[in-house]
């Protein structure tokens, strides 16, 4: 058996129990990989109850920086026996598994083309430990410890580590050293060490950073001007308002009088939490909501309240599988639809497509400019890879000089001054209205705002002329905004083709890995990154020029796709789908199986059913 041979470039994953503590460790072990200056990305892959399901946990490790999954798994560190069957099976030829050996190995499950090291993990920490939740944790940190002696990991980045995480804590350090130091000792002295995949130093990752979305969109609203956070728990949006809440305690105080400047409020439900974030905006604060998309769908009526009344409004959605409760837990890119055309009527709502952990934080902060200056929502498109997992990111930067964009507001001078007011009169022809915020002045310029039809003037009218004029209006509001939402990305193969890919957010890394793969092959093709919609011109000329474009997103109805070809027109010839829908984050080897299924002109399954996207299909 030929053993798979490489140095900063493999695909580790770790099979757990939820519940016992094994996510800290598995980050540890990632993290001190990327302080050794090696790109990683990790993955937490668990399930929604709290304790006792399987859990696993994804790293991918590459000198090339790649970013996405790859798919395959080149080790499997197994400690959960529910789990193990699939573990070993998902393990590629030449690849490694590794197991916890107390309990010998199920002989139906060997392997002759995979090497398989057991380690006495219970063992261990029954001899060494008294009480079972010590036993359950240090079991987690003793297998990193010997995985830092079969991969040749600097042990030193993994103590220094556990210095910085429990600083001022030796209660903790001395002991978890302690449990990597028994993990390491025991591996060196019963396992040739180390193994034919290795980890060396390296200046790859330079002074990147590693960083969750959530965090990022939090510290965003701050330096976006957010004073109110209205909101109400879903998974897996919380840690969004819980970064806001950290950050704010620190840097909205009142250094005079040490009160807060900055209100966080949890409604009973969505819909509250919602009014409340409009409520706030209308009378002229940075207020947001963050949510996912059983959320969206009860905000959706107050979403088209924004839309018609005019209100600046932010929306973090950070994406889950659906529908109805789904898989909370596991990620899509599936509410496009929802939210690009939230509310009943004829609305459409702006949406922002972060990729990486700066793009939440600057289009985090971007998002309150451009609901103030084009008075409408502004929904901000995550999803749980990208706002819950740890992602390698450039460093944050803030512009210390950069001034809020508060758009048309009409001052208490002007007002004075007798310059007419009409809520929604469009003076300059960009379809955007002066407003006022309330109490500007005693009589002139405050107004109510309701969800009814009205004329220029904010006055209630059931005039068909009246409500067509506005709605027209709006219509061609559509045209500016276009105008300000961040344009897409494209990349040119740098040789002369007729297909192309398109894709957003967190199909990005995957995206471009598989370009890679297909270049090598022979088979190049142009990409764009769509970054915000409405789409610009920019978009439509792309598609137009050239013969093919396959669309690559996760979810199951080519979300993305069939909002290209409403807007557009384009019709399915031009437009192929590149789909992943299982919960988990589309892999690279999967967009290449699947485009080059449709290149050989095979029958590729239909869109209600999902293509091969797990375990050993994806190695295809």
């Amino acid at each position: 058996m030929k053993s798979i041979e490489s140095v900063n470039d493999f695909v580790i994953k770790f099979a757990n129990v939820n519940g016992t503590g094994s996510a800290s460790a598995n980050s540890l072990f990632a993290k001190a990989i990327f302080r050794m200056g090696v790109p990683v990305s990790p993955k937490n892959i668990f399930p929604s109850n709290i304790q006792g399901l399987p859990t696993w946990y994804e790293v991918r490790v590459s000198d090339k920086g790649y970013l996405g999954r790859r798919g395959g798994v080149d080790i499997a560190l197994s400690v959960n026996p529910q789990s193990m069957a699939d573990d070993i099976r998902e393990v590629e030829p030449g690849g490694y598994f590794i197991y916890d050996n107390t309990k010998p190995l199920d002989l139906r499950q060997h392997r002759n083309d995979i090497s398989i090291i057991g380690l006495p993990l219970t063992r261990i920490c029954n001899k060494e430990y008294d009480d079972p939740r010590q036993r359950q944790l240090f079991k987690n940190v003793i297998y990193v410890g010997a995985l830092a002696a079969l991969l040749d990991i600097d042990f030193k980045v993994l103590t220094g580590l556990v210095e910085d995480q429990f600083k001022g804590k030796k209660n903790l350090v001395l002991p978890n050293i302690h449990a990597l130091e028994l993990g390491h000792q025991y591996a060196r002295a019963n396992v040739e060490c180390p193994i034919s995949i290795r980890v060396e130093h390296s200046d790859m990752v330079g002074d990147k950073i590693l960083l969750d979305g959530n965090e990022a969109l939090g510290l965003g609203a701050l330096y976006g001007g957010a004073t109110v956070a209205a909101w109400y728990p879903i998974t897996p949006s919380t840690s969004v308002v819980d970064a806001f809440e950290k950050y704010a305690k620190r840097v909205r105080i009142d250094p005079g009088t040490g009160r807060r400047n900055y209100a966080i409020v949890q409604g009973e439900d969505e819909l509250a939490a919602i009014g409340m974030a409009i409520g706030a905006s209308w009378n002229g604060s940075r207020a947001f909501t963050a949510t996912s998309g059983p959320g969206v769908s009860l905000m959706s009526e107050f979403l088209g309240l924004a839309y018609f009344a005019e209100i600046p409004t932010v929306l973090f959605n950070v994406q889950r599988a659906g529908p109805s409760t789904g898989m909370p837990t596991r990620t899509q890119q599936s509410d496009v639809l929802a939210c690009a055309y939230a509310s009943h009527g004829d609305t459409k709502q702006v949406l922002l497509f972060p990729s990486t952990p700066k793009e939440c934080f600057d289009f985090g902060a971007q998002a309150f400019d451009l609901a103030e200056r084009l008075q409408t929502p502004i929904i901000l498109m995550s999803d749980l890879d990208l706002g819950m997992n740890d992602n390698m990111s450039e460093p944050l930067s803030w512009d210390d000089e950069r001034k809020y964009d508060r758009g048309k507001v009409m001052t208490e001078e002007e007002l004075e001054a007798g310059t007419e007011f009409g809520r929604y009169l469009d003076v300059d022809g960009d379809a955007i209205c002066y407003r006022t915020y309330p109490g500007t002045h005693p009589t002139r310029g405050s107004f109510f705002t309701r969800g009814t039809s009205r004329n220029e003037y904010a006055v209630y009218s059931e005039n068909g002329e009246d409500y067509e004029a506005n709605m027209l209006r709006l219509l061609r509001k559509w045209d500016t905004i276009n105008e300000h939402v961040p344009a897409p990305v494209t990349v040119d193969c740098g040789h002369e083709t007729d297909t192309a890919v398109l894709y957003f957010g967190t199909s990005e890394e995957s995206s471009r890995e598989a370009l890679d793969y297909l270049a090598e092959e022979g088979i190049f093709m142009n990409a764009m990154r769509v970054r915000a919609f409405p789409f610009n011109s920019e978009v439509q000329q792309f598609i137009e020029s050239h013969v093919q474009v396959f669309v690559i997103e996760q979810n199951r109805d080519a979300q993305l796709r069939t909002l290209l070809m409403a807007e557009f027109e384009f019709g399915p010839d031009i437009l192929k789908s590149v789909l992943c829908f299982d919960g988990t984050p589309i892999s690279a080897r999967n967009i290449r199986k699947q485009i080059k299924k449709h290149l050989n002109g095979d029958n590729v399954l239909p869109l209600h059913r999902k293509a091969s996207l797990s375990g050993v299909g994806e190695t295809l």
